[in-house]
């Protein structure tokens, strides 16, 4: 709403760095909140504090539109056309086609955008605010610039703000940023350039939520003027696009259009030329001929083998919400992707300690305590070295986390509060430590918070043993330098000596070795309070870092990361073999960015290019695109930078796969060619704006389900080709007829064309849609998207080949039936004038089921490539072998029941003719095995169709 947007023109610029007492004034508010009066006044000028809803497509007219498309108009026209030629039959057949397919395809992808309504659920209803000096709870959509809103643990943050008061306040940020770990918010005043809004510690965002702690923040943006709203802004601009595939099929159906009218033109010629009908009969003859070289079963064929693929990609953890998008994933070139979660397990896990005496190695991955802490080729418990044990157990006393334990057998670990401390805990576990008996026996009695600008935090633990002399300690927790810098002493090998020079130097160059692996780092140190020492407090309450946090004894090391997952570093390879490639895009820092992106294969290089936010905002689209060309990875990137990222590598001639977890994310999803959400740890407007769910979470699936993609468009042209051949044999028989001057009576009724188009052809090819992928499908280079799927080599294949082999059968099977009643060259035919000779009946039905049994041959060719269909098994596609069985029991109905052989014009057929029927498959199959023969020899394939490039690459 314009109010809303109004909201943009508060004071609020520069807010970050502002202390407290400034923020009240700049806002034109008070630390006692502002006047009802003045709320109200504020409404009317900002508006609603509410997430706009984009305007939505009518549901009518969504339902229309699967009937207004390329090939639903061609085929309205069709029925059209076939009244007008008098075969009301067949136009009726013809638009039930269409009406089945559309419903049918808009039942299959009814998905209301429900991007929108998946934000307002992330908003609370409710919320705590400082009105008139006093605590209030109000509708979360009359808030307004300059309330001052109360924030505890377990609340969504309800508007973006300044922090002007914070008690331990952490914010998990996940929402908008897709990392995990909760950020702690402060409420000084913060000068430090180049920080995004994300990374500027002393303001929150909407639809975040409380991790831990308390604070006031004073809200500065509502509605559509917060990130969040910004971002559904972005969402909902999102032109729909057009997959791969629709603007395949669209094309197609104009070749076809084309086509079918080029014949149309051409019978009629020949019909007035030769045949010597008059102009009415002859226009009549060539609407059926246009009739019939439409494949109206092509349309439902491509709808039903999409639908068949979405079944099997979700059976491989990928659920798909738009049928054209599986198609869609074969041509992807490029996979855009976040870290946290998707790459790795979103498990942060330490992996080494570290102390001036030793360095430790810790196994074991994610939450679970499962696993050991190993040095000097032997297993460590913390009994086993003094300074492992109170390195182990100060940093498990000093957080503030807790890890769940399965309910049930097999079951995950789960964490309450910071992902980084939890780690902490699982690493003490590992080291034999009892963590509540330690708790018992060092109970905590006081905490001095974490703060930024400390960087660092401390709990105060009473002892049940002496440590140093004392019966009190502080165990000091946070970043090494800041630690280093704060300690005079040393723990090693059980002795404390005094911190040098050099000591200091070796544990700084330890801390770098890790940091520049990309792992994180924090240091332990304690000080043992002596209750007679001086400076100290009498009292506990009374302690501050100032007189705590001093003369600190440095103990060790926890060097932690969010490991990948173990099946990620094959999928990336398989990625490279199959000429995609793969972009990291993530929230963390560059560092550990690259770090995760060479140990799983995204970067093999030694200078990749890394772009963080701020250096992106400076970077021009040109020069952006130049580094796309090369290794690149983008660390700290707000929701418009990933967006971007993404439309410069659609401009240039990408497809382009995005995956994401977070509301940061829907922009990017929305705008993907594949937008592919998480199903885990996704957030509903992630789902919403994606194409594909992945159930597991897992970078592997995405890879399973490009392999589908890959398939199901090798499918589409089989059938395709398979539906197409079918055309030749129902044109050549006429043809013969027109050359002839009528003299070769029509060998094919129109009702038994439709009969191939809409009967015996549909079950055979929906079966070749399921067909698995061939066996170098992962080792070809991703299809051009501007690839079409009717080209000159499927052309030629199945009008040339295929469709010659299915005429000679038909054909032949027709001269056959008139030899086999006495008909010799030279004779006049049975049937020519007398369209109900019997002889001429049974001419047509062998015609008919010669066209119909040839395919069968004609379908388990087009199972394989250049492979052999027998290195696939014969019968191992169990939907081709219904569809044959289906094919043959049609036309032995139609055949054999009276109602129907008045509406096709069949007669029953002699044991005879079903001999010379069932050896035509054979012959198919056997001439067409003995070509891809020739082009395996030639084309450098083995009998598996798999090129020898393609096989040495593997």
């Amino acid at each position: 709403m314009e109010a809303s947007e109004g909201a943009t023109s508060s004071p609020i610029e520069g807010i970050a760095r502002l202390t407290p007492d400034k923020v009240f004034s700049a806002m034109g508010t008070a630390r006692a909140g502002l006047t009802a009066g003045e709320a109200s006044a504020r409404q009317g000028r900002y508006g609603k504090n509410v997430i706009q809803s984009a305007k939505k497509k009518s549901q009518v007219l969504v339902f229309l539109s699967n009937f207004t498309h390329l090939m639903a108009i061609l085929l309205w026209v069709a029925g059209i056309i076939a009244f007008a030629a008098g075969m009301p039959e067949l136009g009726v057949a013809v638009w039930l086609v269409n009406v089945i397919n559309g419903c049918f395809s808009y039942w299959q992808e009814h998905q209301a955008d429900k991007a929108t309504e998946a934000l307002k659920k992330m908003l609370p209803s409710y919320v705590s605010v400082i009105r008139d000096g006093s605590e209030q709870k109000i509708l979360v959509e009359d808030l307004v610039p300059g309330d001052v809103m109360l924030l505890e643990e377990g609340d969504k943050v309800s508007a973006d703000g300044r922090v002007v008061r914070a008690n331990g306040l952490q914010i998990d940020q996940s929402t908008l940023t897709g990392e995990s770990n909760p950020v702690r918010k402060t409420s000084d005043a913060v000068l430090e350039e180049g920080l995004t809004h994300a990374e500027t510690p002393n303001l929150v965002f909407e639809g975040t939520s409380v991790s831990e702690g308390n604070g006031r923040v004073v809200v500065t943006n509502i509605g559509m003027s917060t990130e969040f709203g910004k971002i559904a802004s972005l969402t909902q601009n999102m032109e729909e696009k057009e997959s791969p595939l629709q603007r395949q099929l669209d094309h197609l159906t104009k070749q076809i259009t084309v086509f079918a009218l080029c014949m149309g033109v051409a019978f009629f010629a020949l019909d007035v030329a030769f045949v010597h009908n008059g102009l009415a009969a002859s226009f009549i003859f060539a609407l059926g001929m246009v009739v019939a070289f439409i494949p109206e079963g092509l349309l439902p064929t491509v709808t039903l083998s999409l639908a068949m693929a979405v079944q099997r990609m979700s059976k491989r953890n990928a659920l798909v919400k738009s049928l054209s998008s599986v198609e869609a994933l074969g041509s992807t070139s490029v996979i855009c992707t976040d870290k946290t979660g998707t790459l790795t397990q979103n498990e942060m896990t330490v992996n080494h300690l570290w102390t001036p005496a030793r360095e430790y190695e810790v196994t074991g991955v994610g939450y679970a305590p499962r696993g050991e802490i190993r040095a000097d080729g032997r297993s460590y418990q913390a009994a086993d070295d003094d300074d492992l044990r109170i390195l182990l157990t100060g940093s498990a006393l000093c957080s503030n986390a807790r890890l769940i334990a399965p309910e049930k057998e097999g079951g995950r670990y789960t964490v309450l509060g910071d992902p980084t401390e939890a780690c902490l805990l699982v690493s003490a576990q590992k080291g034999g430590l009892d963590l509540q008996e330690e708790q018992r026996r060092i109970p905590r009695v006081r905490e001095l918070p974490f703060e930024s600008r400390r960087k660092r935090m401390s709990t105060i633990h009473q002892l049940e043993r002496p440590l140093d002399g004392a019966t009190r300690v502080a165990f000091v927790k946070g970043a090494p330098n800041e630690v280093v810098r704060l300690s005079t002493k040393v723990r090693v090998n059980g002795e404390v000596v005094p911190m040098s020079d050099s000591l200091r130097s070796r544990i700084m160059n330890a801390n770098d070795g890790y940091a520049e692996d990309g792992l994180r780092v924090l240091a332990l140190a304690y000080r043992p309070i002596h209750r007679d020492e001086g400076g100290v407090p009498a009292s506990v309450s009374e302690y501050d870092p100032q007189t705590i946090e001093r003369d600190l004894t440095f103990v060790g090391l926890e060097v932690m990361q969010d490991p990948p997952r173990p099946e990620v570093a094959a999928a990336v390879e398989e990625c490279r073999r199959a000429g995609i490639r793969v972009v990291m895009i993530t929230g963390d820092y560059g560092l550990t960015a690259v770090s995760i992106a060479r140990k799983i294969g995204i970067v093999r290089g030694s200078h990749p290019r890394v772009f963080s936010g701020p250096e992106l905002e400076r970077t021009s689209d040109e020069e952006l695109r130049r580094a796309l060309r090369g290794e690149v990875v983008f660390a700290r990137m707000a929701p418009e930078q990933k967006l971007r990222v993404v439309e410069n590598l659609q401009a240039m001639g990408e497809v382009v796969a995005v995956t994401g977890d977070g509301v940061n994310d829907s922009p990017a999803l929305k705008k993907a060619d594949i937008g592919v959400a998480m199903g885990i740890t996704g957030t509903d407007v992630a789902k919403e704006a994606a194409d594909m769910i992945l159930t597991d979470d897992n970078f592997a699936s995405i890879v399973s389900a490009v392999e589908e993609g890959r398939a199901v468009y090798a499918n589409i042209r089989k059938f395709m080709l398979y539906i197409l051949n079918s055309n030749v044999p129902e044109a050549v028989p006429s043809a013969v007829y027109l050359l002839s001057g009528g003299a070769v009576p029509l060998p094919l009724t129109t009702m038994q064309i439709l009969t191939i188009d809409l009967g015996t052809d549909m079950l055979p090819a929906l079966g070749l849609g399921s067909e698995p992928p061939e066996a170098d499908v992962m080792s070809r280079p991703p299809r051009d998207p501007n690839e079409h799927l009717l080209n000159a080599r499927v052309m030629r294949k199945a009008f040339l080949w295929y469709g010659l082999l299915g005429a000679v059968s038909s054909l032949g099977a027709f001269f056959f039936a008139q030899a086999a009643a006495g008909w010799v060259p030279g004779a006049r035919m049975f049937g020519v004038g007398a369209d109900l000779d019997p002889v001429y009946v049974r001419s047509t039905t062998m015609a008919l089921a010669a066209i119909v049994f040839s395919q069968i041959g004609e379908v388990m060719n087009c199972r394989t490539e250049v492979s052999s269909v027998f290195s696939v098994g014969l019968l191992s596609n169990r939907q081709v072998d219904k569809g044959i069985l289906f094919e043959v029991a049609l036309i032995v109905l139609i055949t054999l029941l009276p109602p129907l052989q008045g509406v096709f014009h069949t007669c029953p057929l002699t044991a005879q003719d079903y001999l010379f029927l069932v050896l035509l498959p054979p012959a198919v199959l056997l001439l067409e095995e003995g070509r891809k023969a020739i082009v395996r020899r030639h084309g450098h394939y083995d009998r598996n169709g798999v090129r020898a490039d393609a096989a040495s690459e593997r």
